[in-house]
């Protein structure tokens, strides 16, 4: 077998710390085994983050089209922050012109938007479409929340005392496959303190749809309106609910751009 080392070009976004390598592969050419997700995604061995993204060419009305990757190789369905990271890049890189557009992913299509990128920053929106409320307990103060992913979200009077990787772990369980899980605590005026625990991932600083879920649970829980911030420990994601639908919106910077050897048996 000949052993093969090429580079990859790629580029690593961040919202509210929410961290993300992104591939441009319009042709879908290179197609990452499990094995190179979790290297490139290794905060010791890689390059670090958690989650990596392939763009390729637009499908089903999209202008582009993301597949994402957990940092242990799996795929997910959908990320906020990477959708937003995502729009940023496609946008910084040319494939994309500014304002407003569509973006395929396996939870299906969503409109976003892009405003002129500031140096390494752009505030991008994401419609995530209706967050699903499958269960909701009042008396324990958490739901059930489908936003193309799961989600368990449970309300506290303050979140001091969780441990987000021995609770989050105990609660896996709850849905074959894994859950993400938020817990936020209310701070007034519309705005939640949140932790969150990512399947395939751990304790991250920021989760886009576990931010849009813990605001469609706080809202059916009477707790807020339709306009909410909630502070993730990477920074604050901002919630507004245009009817029924959640658009999720912040602030995203490029960390690097890199080029990052890939070496493959053949």
């Amino acid at each position: 077998m000949e052993r093969m080392i090429g580079g990859l070009a790629m580029s690593k976004h961040e919202g509210a710390g929410n961290d993300f390598l992104i591939m441009i592969d319009l042709d879908n050419r290179v197609q990452l085994t499990d094995d190179e997700v979790r290297l490139l995604a290794d905060r010791h061995r890689g390059v670090g983050a958690d989650g990596v993204i392939t763009v390729t060419s637009g499908t089903h009305g999209g202008e582009v089209t993301m597949a994402l990757r957990n940092a242990d190789g799996s795929f997910a369905e959908i990320s906020g922050n990477g959708l937003r990271c995502v729009v940023h890049e496609v946008v910084r890189s040319g494939v994309v012109a500014p304002g407003a557009f569509s973006v395929m992913t396996d939870a299906g299509l969503r409109r976003v938007s892009c405003s002129e990128p500031d140096g390494v920053r752009a505030w991008t929106s994401a419609a995530m479409g209706e967050p699903r409320i499958e269960t909701l307990d009042r008396t324990q103060r958490q739901a059930r929340v489908d936003v193309g992913n799961p989600h368990l979200v449970i309300v506290k009077d303050s979140l001091q005392g969780i441990d987000v990787l021995s609770d989050g772990e105990a609660l896996q369980s709850k849905l074959p496959g894994g859950i993400n899980v938020e817990w936020i605590a209310p701070q007034g005026d519309g705005r939640f303190e949140l932790l969150v625990f990512e399947r395939g991932v751990g304790p991250t600083l920021a989760c886009g749809t576990g931010s849009c879920a813990a605001a469609a649970a706080a809202r059916a829980l009477e707790l807020c309106g339709d306009h909410v911030v909630m502070e993730n420990p990477g920074g604050d994601l901002e919630i507004s609910f245009e009817g029924k639908e959640a658009i999720l919106s912040g602030e995203v910077r490029v960390i690097a751009d890199l080029i990052v050897p890939l070496e493959r048996m053949q």
